[in-house]
């Protein structure tokens, strides 16, 4: 039974984040998909809290996917929920760089392999931090992400 990890923000989760997660359920036997604050990005728009209430909302239709938080490193929580891999999605070539040496450095300190999914063209131009952006400008991004995060991208930026 393969389990793996799919590490990252979701600040908020979008649809090229649902892609890779829809896609891994359907290649392993398990997901878990772990949201993180993640100090390099700034202060984040939502709390973990309500990250783990989005994400379970948006991937509740998914029987093999389990949502945590985590605040440690990735190599480790992939060792506490016994992952035998971590996934990681690709949008553009500057993706797979900084993610590879992510991918070798977590390698090097655990032994845990990395496997990255392309996210398909529609979905390639798609960043939290852009679509947080236009949010908070009042523009729509009602196409970019899922109905439960449009919902409460409108409450966070409600003029």
């Amino acid at each position: 039974m393969a389990t793996v990890l799919y590490p990252g923000s979701f600040d908020p989760i979008h649809n090229g984040h649902l892609e890779i997660v829809e896609t891994a359920s359907r290649l392993f036997d398990q997901v878990v998909v772990a949201a993180m604050r993640n100090p390099q990005k700034g202060e984040p728009l939502f709390s973990l809290v309500e990250r783990e209430e989005i994400l379970n909302e948006v991937l509740g239709h998914l029987d093999n996917v389990r949502i945590t938080m985590f605040s440690s490193l990735v190599v480790d929580l992939a060792q506490e929920v016994g992952a035998d891999f971590i996934v990681k999605g690709l949008r553009a070539v500057s993706d797979f760089e900084s993610e590879l040496q992510m991918a070798q450095m977590n390698h090097a300190i655990s032994g845990v392999d990395t496997l990255f999914i392309p996210s398909a063209s529609t979905h390639s131009f798609l960043a939290s931090k852009l679509i947080r952006e236009i949010a908070r400008f009042g523009g729509n991004v009602d196409s970019m992400v899922p109905p439960a995060v449009s919902k409460r991208l409108q409450g966070k930026y409600e003029r």
